[in-house]
């Protein structure tokens, strides 16, 4: 099956993230993320794309930092609330009934109930003519010790990390489970001697 740029999307399942940022009126804003990814390991530097209209971006412009909070499946119906367009002077945590958190490095809260949280400040944006691909340095990462070991492992199945299928006609949100086995990192590498 050849796939038209409109089904495109359904191939890549993507995690969902919430995005925290204040607007410079000191406005709270929270809005669902599909596409972010690292940059490499370790976890330093993230990058995320974003249409060229949204307050979350005119935020992240604006104050030059940014929370990525990620959120359990059990956060589907918040995260829906989020993904609404509200004005920019609307306060999202309270639409959708979201706590906030308090950051240890920067101005916007983190979202209470999250399994983690990347406290970001702006480095770099690339401005395209549709989009922008943002470059956020991680300055502070905290995780809840529920869902994760002593060596910082998360234990998945528990967490129920929240991810999407984009579709032609919206979201479906799934969330990852396991296959049954794991590779180790020196696995990867041919041992020449």
């Amino acid at each position: 099956m050849i796939l038209s740029p409109k089904k495109r999307e359904q191939v890549l399942p993507l995690p969902v993230v919430l995005i925290s940022t204040i607007s410079k009126e000191g406005i709270r804003n929270a809005a669902p993320w599909s596409n972010i990814t690292p940059i490499l390991r370790p976890l330093e530097e993230i990058v995320l794309a974003s249409w060229l209209k949204r307050d979350t971006l005119d935020n992240i412009r604006d104050v030059g930092e940014f929370v990525v909070n990620v959120p359990t499946a059990d956060m589907a119906e918040a995260v829906k609330v989020c993904s609404i367009n509200y004005p920019p002077e609307t306060d999202e945590f309270e639409e959708a009934n979201l706590g906030p958190r308090p950051s240890a490095k920067v101005m916007p809260p983190g979202i209470e109930g999250c399994l983690a949280w990347m406290e970001c400040e702006l480095v770099e944006e690339i401005l395209r003519e549709k989009f922008s691909l943002i470059v956020g340095r991680v300055v502070h990462m905290e995780a809840d010790d529920r869902y994760f070991d002593e060596e910082g492992n998360m234990d998945f199945e528990r967490a129920k990390p929240l991810s999407a299928i984009l579709g032609n006609r919206g979201v479906k949100y799934t969330r990852p489970v396991g296959v049954g086995f794991e590779q180790r990192y020196s696995e990867m590498s041919l041992n020449n001697g």
